[in-house]
């Protein structure tokens, strides 16, 4: 698969220049992002009511940073926690987070915001952490992928695209989240099933749903899988066109057709969850997991799903471990039979 993360070099010490800031600025966030963690979690006895750190594993604005956010909002409203902080961890769709945090054995105080993404990321990127090195504590919720292109383009139907597509798979310029997304699972899968080999599909990764709209209307690319929510402005301003969402069924609130719908036999959900460090204790395990069964049921937390178009899909205990083996053995299943 070709991915091109800076798809319009202007030359080579520009490119170079570029990219080298780009390293700095993240290893500078990730340094500020551990001092914050350090800092958070150096009071003697603290515990989880006294104050807790969520880790968003990506950066501002993010799907992860979203639901770390508003589950830091909903902690402050109801007193649930009396100091909730919220600290950025970005890189590589979420494996630079998850290796720091898999080093923090026995912190009680902080937990980390993950999801299907990750997954795929830990495969894709021949990461040496995995999430049997953390400790389950929920799942939150769905939330669904949508196909979408410019409001000029001349596809007007996911037939149309394909159809366009398998001309000239490499020249067809595909945006989405990080290398192993959930965007990028949709887009190989799709590519699979229209016949189109899924590594010649030109995959163009991102750090959010703003730079994938603006490569949109640019024309850098020629279309685009994301959540839902990170195209839903532009939708409603005319600006883009949304063709399909990768769903079970339709949900509600969003009035387009499925992909499995329309003989694509796709419904990857963008499924959010949360977890603890390793090393931790029963009973330090049961406190995180009512911090987390309060937050879902607060009033801020209800507001968000309607808010974000989410799907309420809490899973704690058992069910969510059973869960996540389950997702973990089936997005390894779909980068091995995508040839990775």
């Amino acid at each position: 698969m070709a991915v091109n993360p800076n798809p319009k070099p202007s030359n080579r010490s520009a490119r170079f220049k570029r990219v080298s800031l780009a390293v700095f600025a993240v290893f500078g966030a990730i340094a500020v992002a551990f001092a914050s963690i350090n800092a958070s979690s150096s009071g003697a006895g603290d515990n989880a009511r006294s104050r807790l750190t969520l880790i968003a594993p990506a950066g501002a604005g993010g799907g992860w940073d979203g639901a770390a956010r508003e589950a830091q909002q909903a902690m402050r409203a109801q007193g649930i926690v009396n100091n909730a902080q919220v600290v950025n961890i970005p890189g590589a769709g979420g494996t630079i987070g998850l290796t720091k945090f898999a080093g923090m054995s026995g912190e009680n105080t902080t937990m980390m915001i993950m999801g299907i993404t990750m997954l795929g990321a830990i495969n894709i990127n021949g990461s040496d952490v995995s999430l049997d090195d953390v400790t389950p504590i929920a799942r939150l919720t769905d939330d669904y992928d949508v196909l979408v292109v410019p409001a000029d383009s001349p596809y007007n139907s996911v037939e149309d695209l394909v159809a366009d597509w398998k001309k000239d798979p490499s020249g067809f310029a595909f945006g989405g989240g990080s290398l192993g997304s959930v965007d990028q699972m949709i887009i190989t899968q799709l590519a699979q099933a229209g016949g189109i080999t899924p590594t010649d599909v030109n995959y163009i990764a991102y750090s959010g749903g703003g730079e994938l709209a603006t490569s949109l209307l640019s024309g850098t690319i020629k279309a685009s899988v994301s959540g839902y929510v990170d195209f839903a402005d532009q939708i409603e301003a005319g600006k883009l066109k949304a063709l399909a969402v990768s769903a079970p069924e339709r949900p509600e609130g969003i009035d387009l057709p499925t992909l499995k719908e329309l003989g694509y036999d796709i419904e990857l959900t963008n499924w959010r969850g949360i977890v603890a460090a390793p090393g931790i204790t029963g009973e330090q395990k049961k406190e995180l997991q009512a911090i987390v069964t309060e937050i879902v049921a607060t009033p801020e937390w209800h507001d968000a799903i309607e808010r974000n178009q989410w799907t309420d899909t809490f899973l704690t205990g058992e069910e969510f471990e059973e869960f996540l083996a389950a997702e973990t053995a089936a997005v390894n299943k779909i980068w091995d039979e995508l040839g990775y």
